[in-house]
This record gives C-alpha cells, sequence and structure tokens, in this order.
C-alpha cells in the first residue's frame, strides 16, 4: 500500500510539472503533492485545544510505560532530589497555566431562503433568523515574563472573544491576545499581574536525540499533568508531519502529549523551556512535536512588538530531487523536461506576479545555492527563505536546460488572507 500512495503521489507531482512547463497559469493550490515543500503556506487550525494530525495508518491507541533501566538511573542528572523531575516540576509547574477561550460563530441563513420563491412556500415567519453558538477550547501556555506575558499556541486562541487564563495557585484572570502567527502556530497572550513566576528559557538549536523531555500542560482537562521521555529527533519538517501549510522545523518527543496539552512547555532536564507542545499525529504511540523554543521566542517577540510577524515569501512550489525522480521524469512521455541532476531541489510551479516570478524563476528550473549554500532539499530552501527576511536580496544558483544561471530576487511578505 505504501509503495501504491508513493507512487500516485509522483505521477501527480509530474502531472502538474508538466502542466507548468507546457503553460504560463497561477498555482491554485489544489494539486496533490504529498511531498511537494512548499512556501505557500497559511491553512487555519482548528478551534480546539490540541493539534491532532490524522494518520496515515491506523495504530492501536494505548498509554505508553516508560522504564528506566539500572544503566541509565546511573546516568541521570544529578540533582540534589533524587527524581531531577520531580525538582522540574516544582520549580517551573507554578507557571504554566490553563487557557480557555470562546468565540461565538454565527450560522447564516442561505441566500436562497431570501428568495421571494420560497418565500412562497415557508413565508416570512418560516425562514429562521441567523443562529449564534459559542465554541470553546482549552489549552496550556507557561509564563515568559513576571508581569504577565504567556506563550501558547495559536490555534488555542486564534478567533477568541474571551480568554481566560487560570494559574496553578487558582487565580483567574482575562487573557488579552496580543497576537497569533497561523504560520508559525505562535501566539501571546498577556494578562495583568506583577512579579508571576516565570519559565527560563533554554536553547533549542543544539538539542540532541535521546535527552530528557518534561511536559507539563492540562490535557483532556486533566489540569497540571506532568508527562516525561525523551527528545526522539529533531529537524522535523512541516510535511514530515502532516502541516505543510505551517514554516516550523518541529521536535519530537516520546513524552505523552494530548489534546489539552497544546501551547504547554517541553522542558529539558535543567527545567528550561526548549519548545511549545503543539501537535500529535493520531492513532500512533510515542509521537508528539513541540515548536522550538528559539523558533518561538523569534515569533514571540514580532507580536508582542507590532501583532503581527511579517514572513518571507518567494511564491513556488518545489519537490526534492533524487535519482529516482528524475527517472520518472525524463522517462515521462508527457514530459517535456530532460533533467540532467538527481540532486538540487526542482520548480514545480511559480505563481503569477510573485517575487520568484518577477526575478525569473521558471518551472522546471533547479535550484543549486542559495547565497552560496549548497541546496540539497526542500526543506533547507524554506529554512533559508524564512531567516532572510522580507526584501533583503538573496542570490540563488539554478540549473535550466543544463545551464547554470545566478538571479537575484527579494523575497516579499507573506500573503495574508
Amino acid at each position: 500500500m505504501k509503495t501504491k500512495s508513493r507512487d500516485t503521489s509522483r505521477d501527480a507531482t509530474l502531472k502538474v510539472l508538466d502542466q507548468s512547463v507546457r503553460r504560463s497559469e497561477p498555482f491554485s493550490g489544489k494539486q496533490p503533492a504529498a511531498y511537494l515543500g512548499m512556501l505557500l503556506l497559511g491553512a487555519s487550525i482548528a478551534f480546539v485545544g490540541g493539534n491532532i494530525i490524522p494518520s496515515k495508518n491506523s495504530l492501536p491507541s494505548q498509554a505508553s510505560t516508560v522504564a528506566t533501566s539500572p544503566s541509565l538511573q546511573s546516568r541521570l542528572p544529578q540533582t540534589a532530589d533524587t527524581n531531577f523531575i520531580t525538582d522540574v516540576v516544582d520549580r517551573v509547574g507554578p507557571a504554566v497555566v490553563r487557557i480557555d477561550a470562546s468565540r461565538t460563530v454565527t450560522s447564516k441563513v442561505p441566500d436562497a431562503f431570501n428568495d421571494p420563491f420560497f418565500r412562497r412556500f415557508f413565508g416570512s415567519n418560516g425562514v429562521e433568523e441567523p443562529q449564534q453558538r459559542v465554541e470553546n477550547g482549552t489549552g496550556s501556555g507557561f509564563l515568559i515574563d513576571a508581569s504577565g506575558q504567556i506563550l501558547t499556541n495559536a490555534h488555542v486562541v486564534e478567533g477568541a472573544d474571551t480568554v481566560m487564563v487560570t494559574l496553578k495557585d487558582g487565580r483567574k484572570l482575562q487573557g488579552k491576545v496580543l497576537g497569533a502567527d497561523r504560520v508559525t502556530d505562535v501566539a501571546v497572550v498577556k494578562i495583568e499581574g506583577s512579579n508571576l513566576p516565570v519559565v527560563t528559557i533554554g536553547n533549542s538549536d543544539n538539542l540532541k536525540p535521546g535527552e530528557w523531555a518534561i511536559a507539563i500542560g492540562n490535557p483532556l482537562g486533566l489540569d497540571n499533568t506532568v508527562t516525561s521521555g525523551i527528545i526522539s529527533a529533531t529537524g522535523r519538517s512541516s510535511n514530515q508531519i502532516g502541516v505543510p501549510d505551517k514554516r516550523v522545523e518541529f521536535i519530537q518527543t516520546d513524552a505523552a502529549i494530548n489534546p489539552g496539552n497544546s501551547g504547554g512547555p517541553l522542558l529539558n532536564a535543567k527545567g528550561e523551556a526548549i519548545g511549545i507542545n503543539t501537535a500529535i499525529i493520531q492513532g500512533a504511540q510515542g509521537l508528539g512535536f513541540s515548536i522550538p523554543i528559539n523558533t518561538a521566542q523569534r515569533i514571540a517577540n514580532q507580536l508582542i512588538a507590532k501583532g503581527k510577524v511579517d514572513h518571507a515569501y518567494l511564491g513556488i512550489q518545489m519537490v526534492t530531487l533524487t535519482p529516482e525522480l528524475q527517472k520518472e521524469v525524463n522517462s515521462n512521455p508527457n514530459s517535456r523536461l530532460n533533467i540532467d541532476r538527481d540532486r538540487g531541489v526542482l520548480i514545480v510551479k511559480v505563481v503569477g506576479n510573485s517575487p520568484a516570478a518577477r526575478a525569473g524563476i521558471r518551472a522546471g528550473d533547479i535550484i543549486l545555492k542559495i547565497d552560496g549554500k549548497e541546496i540539497s532539499d526542500a526543506a533547507a530552501v524554506q529554512q533559508l527563505v524564512e531567516k532572510s527576511g522580507v526584501g533583503n536580496n538573496l542570490a540563488v544558483e539554478l540549473s535550466r536546460n543544463g545551464r547554470n544561471l545566478s538571479l537575484n530576487l527579494k523575497p516579499g511578505a507573506f500573503p495574508v488572507n
């Protein structure tokens, strides 16, 4: 089944590529591209306290138990308390909060029912007025400033009319959303206070698989829940975990994360925040994902300063080249391309009037280098563009029909709907 799915996806990609080469047309975003790296991002997240990503395979759902071997015990962090996790929870727990958000949704009456034809049958009183309902969501967050700034997920508070923050000591305070960024799923909420407990910020750039990971949050309405495990991987791309509209290289952990944990901190053995817990894959075991704290802090600083984030944008759809893909493209009788490379990033489509289009990039081009750095996969392009910032020059080296070209382009601001 896996082979069939992969082949179907590649056939669809080749079809999109061939259509792009044959004619110039705006990117519709409707083509299936299961493994495409995309710079066209920005879809909404469900208004719930946990972000659940449907899995491709059905797996049995059960709680996992972490057993510590005698040899592992000897390598545990040495603290004054023999249980270092208890020490972390005692210090950090008071700075982790529960966030209850609600929004009012209006169900509109279909325009057809306002047509005189329908009113002949139903009468003027037969058509219901627009209905309103209140949707509630629960998530987590953690204080990063003693005056009341809280980091959480955008999908926890997005579109909320009211936000109520509950501290561990039981106090309930009204929260104000300073800003929420869909592209990275980071938000900042502000409560009024002083001398509040805060979480110490760590460094997520140097994380290694195997390091300890501790999650604190409010899963399924069970406040102040603690789970622990390890960092099982770093640098998981948004495409890999099934959220291609996000621009995040996720931390993967086997510390249990459930709906309601979203927005809570992922901590290291020192009790420093190294991530924001954000997503799980439905039906999987031991697979949770967190936004690296360095990314979250960079986004939070912009949200606090101006309430929004400007993301760099090229306007291209792309795929990582492999020997297998090169062979499929070249052997496709409907393809007008003859790719002479099996490494790099193949441009599948270019959005009309985008920064990439204005710079002269075309479908079928292969990105080899950006600012002198060799490019091996689509995720690397996305990272470099995101870090470049809006309006800054990028030197791009391409291969087009066997010839190398050098282009300069300036990323624009990601379009917001």
